[in-house]
């Protein structure tokens, strides 16, 4: 019997046991070396050789990941650890870093309990890896830290003990402000700051496959003088065999980590809103194994042979081959054709997987990545909320028009396998558009189209999303039907950033129960009287009914949420999406007769009355902005500086990191295009830099006018400016 085949045996025995069950996620800022880390751990449990392991990245199983050195798409792996004489069961999830694939991480971050948080020694906490820490903490997800390359510390940066020491309790300090600020409003989580002596910071080298914490310590003896040694001696192998890597992190994760009994009760109430008394509730707080079956999907992908694959968490029941299960939003049932694990790019079939368990099936073919996955029909998991918004633009077209039905058939895939692109399909022009979260996202899904499924496309260049908000509240303004026999009078009001928040992350929405809608709008700061009138929200715009006792308005409502829905999806300036907006609709006059409020009278004229009230309210252009960090030696701080102010950016700060300056800034996403190459030649390949989504800035008043009218004539409207648009 092959040792693959042992593992998953011994895979299968411990999935009953959810005591004994580990459910983690490896998450940092990019190259900080999770997928090198995950190599370790593997190579611990036996399922790499030990010798190719941190050089095989056996999780990053795409051709492109392995060429480009990063991953793209989150991996699982399951595999066993015994820690204190007891085997345990670890479903491991190794997320990517780049900013770019941040909603692998939200989605992995709903199907684990923790999260090994990974720092690189000398770079330290970076913007990615606070990013990766509000992922987790948000759902409900415990932390621990892995310091890595500490070897660099002591080969490189030639530090005594004291010096690497400081550096590396200032990493522990950094990264616990962190939680400490992210948990301070949270009640169901106690302290989940991480510390040396309890055993919740490890340290190491993932690359030489040494590591240590205060109880390995303990265990072996080893000190860090001892370890400074060895390091300098070039005695790496002697370091991996008497303090290897995987027993150090594993015995952590063992210890630290809950178990999907310790973690349910916790995390049910944070992602699902459903109630909380039913039996459905109780058997997901008990990780009840023969309750009903209850799957929430966090990732889709492509098998060549067995199709869409699914994985997600089992919160309860048992999944086996051939039950018929509900996917919430969708009519019938889908009937499961196999269940299984993975192990790392492959799917291993087992008999059942049990609740608490990390499991990968096919033949959901209705479900996408945040479906509720059922064997009742019950109340589905809280969407899963992405911290950015797609920021850029790319036209795709088939080179050969035989390929568009194949072409279609596959961006339709490509939106359900990463809910963070959005594909808008023109059948008319031929020409297709996808929004993602940078060039590089988009990058990546264009050349997987070609490789994958053998379609040559044609792409064009990069197109930033902007939007559009008013800012100024608006005089009450009248829209008129075509027949001249419906009026409605409506005004707006920028919206505060706090209640835009709330709306972002789905902390208020159309999908909750009124109170407690009402309740967290209050909380954002809208008074009580308008948050009582929510009629509807679309995108971060709310409509408000302010009307009383207005005839027929009921059955008319859904054609004007139809047209007010229109009017923001395509503003008034250059048809880009409104944000951030409280729409009041203050009284309505309507025909008696149905026929002549149809929806051909009542869309435009609600159409036009949003339209005039934006522009009473002086709505202008917003682009999308970027943080950038540099890290840069001295002598090209200059250059570096210079091509944030080059490109309409600010230089909020910059100081002394080690023997690096680091630059902060912040710049317009439309000016970072081509930003890589430029840097590289100004500072000559030295610098190493990340970016950040920053949400959007209104656009300053010398460039609306211009961006407005290119974007018009790129979309091919008419580019003259309403007339009472005087203001751009």
């Amino acid at each position: 019997m092959g040792r693959r085949k042992k593992i998953v045996q011994e895979c299968e025995r411990l999935m009953d046991d959810p005591e004994n069950i580990r459910n983690i996620a490896i998450a940092a800022h990019v190259d900080h070396g999770k997928t090198t880390l995950t190599d370790n751990l593997l190579a611990g449990a036996g399922m790499i050789s030990d010798e190719t392991a941190g050089e095989q990245l056996a999780m990053d199983t795409e051709e492109d990941e392995q060429e480009r050195g990063i991953t793209i798409d989150a991996a699982n792996v399951s595999m066993t650890h015994e820690y204190e004489d007891q085997n345990h069961l670890i479903n491991l999830i190794d997320t990517p870093g780049h900013v770019d694939f941040g909603g692998d991480v939200t989605r992995a971050m709903r199907a684990v309990d923790g999260a090994l948080v990974v720092v690189d020694a000398v770079e330290g906490a970076m913007p990615q890896t606070e990013t990766v820490l509000r992922q987790a903490l948000r759902e409900g997800v415990k932390p621990t830290l892995f310091i890595n390359k500490v070897d660099r510390l002591i080969s490189e940066l030639q530090e005594g003990p004291e010096e690497m020491q400081e550096r590396l309790l200032s990493v522990i300090r950094d990264v616990n402000e962190l939680i400490r600020g992210m948990t301070e409003d949270m009640d169901d989580i106690d302290d989940w700051t991480v510390s040396v002596e309890e055993g919740t910071v490890g340290f190491g080298s993932a690359l030489y496959k040494w590591g240590v914490s205060m109880p390995s310590m303990q265990r072996t003896g080893m000190d860090f003088a001892e370890i400074m040694e060895l390091e300098r001696a070039d005695k790496r192998q002697e370091l991996h065999e008497r303090t290897p890597l995987s027993d150090v992190v594993l015995d952590m994760v063992c210890e630290h980590f809950p178990n999907p009994i310790d973690a349910q009760p916790r995390r049910i109430p944070r992602v699902w809103r459903g109630d909380d008394e039913s039996d459905i509730a109780e058997q997901m707080r008990l990780v009840d194994e023969d309750g009903e079956v209850v799957l929430m999907v966090t990732d889709i992908a492509m098998d060549p042979h067995a199709g869409e694959v699914a994985s997600g968490r089992v919160f309860s029941g048992t999944l086996e081959k051939g039950q018929e299960l509900y996917v919430s939003g969708t009519a019938g049932k889908n009937r499961i054709q196999s269940v299984g694990v993975y192990m790392g790019g492959e799917r291993e079939e087992v008999e059942e997987v049990p609740a608490g368990n990390i499991a990968a099936v096919t033949g959901l073919k209705d479900a996408i990545a945040g479906s509720t996955v059922s064997s009742v029909e019950m109340t589905p998991f809280e969407s899963i909320e992405h911290i950015s918004e797609p920021v850029i633009t790319k036209a795709v077209e088939a080179k050969n028009m035989d390929d568009l039905p194949k072409l279609i058939e596959t961006l339709r895939q490509v939106s359900k396998e990463d809910p963070t692109i959005q594909i808008e399909i023109n059948e008319d022009t031929g020409e297709h558009l996808i929004s993602g979260q940078g060039e590089l996202h988009l990058e990546v899904i264009t050349q997987r189209i070609e490789k994958n499924q053998g379609i040559p496309v044609n792409t064009g260049e990069p197109i930033v999303v902007y939007r559009e908000a008013p800012q100024q509240a608006s005089d009450q303004v009248e829209g008129i039907s075509p027949n001249r026999h419906n009026r409605f009078y409506i005004s707006i009001e920028p919206m505060d950033q706090e209640i835009v928040e709330t709306i972002q992350l789905g902390e208020a929405s159309m999908d909750m129960p009124e109170q407690d809608r009402r309740e967290a709008l209050q909380e954002a700061g809208m008074d009580k009287d308008t948050s009582q009138n929510v009629e509807h929200m679309h995108g971060t715009n709310i409509l408000i009914d302010d009307t009383k006792g207005i005839q027929h308005l009921n059955e008319t409502m859904e054609l004007v949420i139809e047209g007010l829905e229109e009017a923001l999806d395509n503003g008034p300036l250059a048809n880009e999406p409104v944000q951030g907006t409280l729409i009041r609709l203050h009284d309505a006059r309507l025909h008696e007769d149905t026929i002549h409020r149809g929806p051909a009278q009542v869309i435009p004229a609600t159409r036009e009355a949003v339209h005039k009230a934006l522009i009473d309210g002086k709505i202008k252009m917003l682009e999308p902005m970027q943080d950038v960090r540099i890290d840069v030696p001295n002598d090209h701080m200059g250059a570096a500086s210079g091509e944030i102010q080059g490109r309409r950016g600010r230089v909020d700060d910059m100081y002394q990191e080690g023997d690096l300056m680091v630059v902060e800034g912040i710049a317009p996403v439309g000016e970072m295009i081509g930003f890589a190459s430029d840097i590289r030649s100004a500072t000559e390949g030295r610098a190493s830099w990340n970016t950040e989504n920053a949400g959007f800035e209104v656009m300053s008043d010398s460039l609306q006018r211009d961006k407005t009218m290119e974007i018009r004539e790129r979309k091919g409207m008419k580019l003259e400016l309403p007339p009472s648009i005087d203001y751009i």
